[in-house]
C-alpha cells in the first residue's frame, strides 16, 4: 500500500520505518529541510520506560498553586481567552484522581516496556551511534517528603514488573560520583535502571537514513494544506503545489495535529506544552552526570550526551509560542550549576519545542472516524521513549495485523 506519514519528526520517521519493513510504500512529508528540527531537535535526551508518568496526577491542583509564587518553577500557566486551552486544562484536572492516574500510567508503563525491547532489537538491527548510554535515569529527591511521596510510582513501576530501585543517598552517590560534591542537597533518590540517554536529533536523523534506504521517500520544505477525503475515505494528502495519493495516511504532527484535523470533525484533546533546553560542553567531568539525573523539585533532566550536558524541562502553557524567556533559562543553569557545575555555561545554547500533551498523558496511537487515516501524536515529554513500540502499533493496524499490545483504549476514540 502507498502510506503517506506527516511528519519527520521522532513519532514520523519511526513510524516511516517500521511501515517500510512491512512492505508499504511510504512518503513522509514536513515543512521543514530535515528531520527532527522541531520538537525532536533538542530534547531532554531522555529514553524513559521507567521514568514514565502522567503530569495529571493526585496533588498536581495544589502543587500548582504553590509554584506560582515560585522563582524556579517547574509548571508556567500564561492563560488566555482561548476556550481549547481551557477545555484541555480542565479534562487534566479531571484526570488528577488516584483512580484515572492508576489507570493513565498503567497504559503509558505498558506502551513504554513495549517500546522497551523494541528499541533494543532497532538499535541491534541498525547499529545507529547517537551519543548513547545505558545506565538509567535517577530520580533524586531533595527533601524527606519528596522521597516518602514516591511510594505512589514504586507501586505502579512494581505493579507492571518495571525494574527499580529505591536508593539512600549512599547508593544515589555510587550511580553518580559527581553528586558527592553536593551530597547535602539531596536525601535520596529512584533509581530506574533501564532507562537509556542520547541524543534524539542524531538518532532520528541516522533512523531517516535508513529508512530511506528502505525506499521510504522524504519530502522536506513541504507544507500541507488539508487532506483528500472522498466518501469518508482519506485518498491522499493534499499539498501547497500538488495533490500526492495513497491508500492511507498517518497523521504524526505533534502539537500540529489538531489544528490539521478540527476542519473534518475530529476533536483530538492534543495541546502544546512548552519545554526549554541548555547545551552546554564538559569541562570538568569529575562534576558532570554519568547519566540522567531527574531534579525532582524543578522537574528538570540533567543528562550527558559525549562530551555535552544537555539540561531539559519546565512545562509552558501558553499556546504556540516558541519564544525564549529568559527566566527560564535561568531556571536550567540553576539546577544544573546547584547539582553539576561541570559544564560551560558561557557557551551554553538555549532552545524550546512544543510537546504534544494529552490531558490523561497517553499517547493517541490508532485509527480515526475516517477510514484509512491514523493517528501518532500526543506523546508528550515521551516521544522519543514511546516511539518504536507506537510505530509498531501503527505499523501492524494499517497492515490489517493485530497489535502485540492491546491498543483499544490508546485510540482517540476513548475521549468519545
Amino acid at each position: 500500500m502507498k502510506v503517506i506519514v506527516l511528519g519527520a519528526g521522532i513519532i514520523g520517521v519511526t513510524t516511516a520505518y517500521q511501515l517500510a519493513k512491512a512492505g508499504h510504500e511510504v512518503t513522509v512529508i514536513d515543512r521543514q529541510p530535515g528531520p527532527a528540527l522541531e520538537t525532536s531537535f533538542a530534547n531532554a535526551g531522555e529514553v524513559s520506560f521507567g521514568y514514565c508518568s502522567p503530569w495529571a496526577a493526585p496533588g498536581i491542583p495544589m502543587k500548582a498553586l504553590k509554584w506560582v509564587f515560585m522563582e524556579h518553577a517547574p509548571l508556567i500557566l500564561r492563560p488566555k481567552l482561548d476556550w481549547t486551552m481551557i477545555s484541555w486544562m480542565l479534562r487534566m484536572l479531571s484526570n488528577c484522581t488516584s483512580s484515572r492516574y492508576a489507570i493513565n500510567k498503567s497504559r503509558m508503563l505498558q506502551l513504554a516496556d513495549y517500546s522497551r525491547t523494541a528499541f533494543a532489537d532497532l538499535r541491534a538491527e541498525t547499529g545507529i551511534d547517537y551519543d548513547h548510554r545505558m545506565q538509567g535515569t535517577l530520580q533524586l529527591f531533595r527533601t524527606q517528603q519528596q522521597l516518602d511521596a514516591s511510594g505512589k510510582d514504586v507501586k505502579a513501576l512494581a505493579a507492571d514488573g518495571i525494574p527499580y530501585e529505591v536508593l539512600d543517598r549512599d547508593a544515589c552517590l555510587a550511580v553518580e560520583p559527581a553528586l558527592r560534591h553536593v551530597s547535602d542537597k539531596f536525601v535520596g533518590g529512584l533509581l530506574t535502571p533501564k532507562d537509556e540517554t542520547g541524543d534524539c536529533f542524531k538518532f532520528t536523523n541516522s533512523l531517516a537514513e535508513k529508512a530511506a534506504a528502505l525506499g521510504v521517500k522524504f519530502r522536506y520544505n513541504t507544507g500541507v494544506n488539508g487532506l483528500d477525503i472522498e466518501g469518508g475515505k482519506v485518498r491522499g494528502v493534499i499539498c501547497e503545489q500538488e495533490r500526492i495519493a495513497a491508500d492511507k495516511v498517518v497523521v504524526a504532527l505533534g502539537s500540529y495535529t489538531p489544528l490539521l484535523l478540527k476542519r473534518y470533525g475530529i476533536a483530538l484533546p492534543v495541546y502544546p506544552v512548552k519545554g526549554y533546553s541548555l547545551t552546554l560542553p564538559i569541562v570538568d567531568a569529575s562534576r558532570a552526570p554519568e547519566s540522567t539525573v531527574m531534579d525532582e523539585t524543578y522537574k528538570i533532566a540533567i543528562t550527558r550526551l559525549g562530551d555535552r550536558i544537555r539540561v531539559g524541562g519546565m512545562a509552558e502553557i501558553s499556546g504556540y509560542t516558541n519564544d525564549l524567556g529568559q527566566a527560564r533559562k535561568r531556571t536550567l543553569a540553576h539546577s544544573v550549576t546547584d547539582l553539576f557545575p561541570g559544564g560551560d555555561m558561557d557557551q551554553a545554547t538555549f532552545w524550546s519545542g512544543l510537546r504534544p500533551m494529552t490531558p490523561d498523558g497517553t499517547p493517541v496511537i490508532g485509527p480515526t472516524k475516517i477510514d484509512g487515516l491514523y493517528l501518532n501524536t500526543g506523546h508528550g515529554t515521551l516521544g522519543w521513549t514511546m516511539s518504536t513500540g507506537s510505530a509498531l502499533v501503527i505499523s501492524d493496524l494499517v497492515s490489517g495485523r493485530k497489535p502485540q499490545i492491546d491498543a483499544t483504549d490508546l485510540a482517540v476514540s476513548r475521549y468519545g
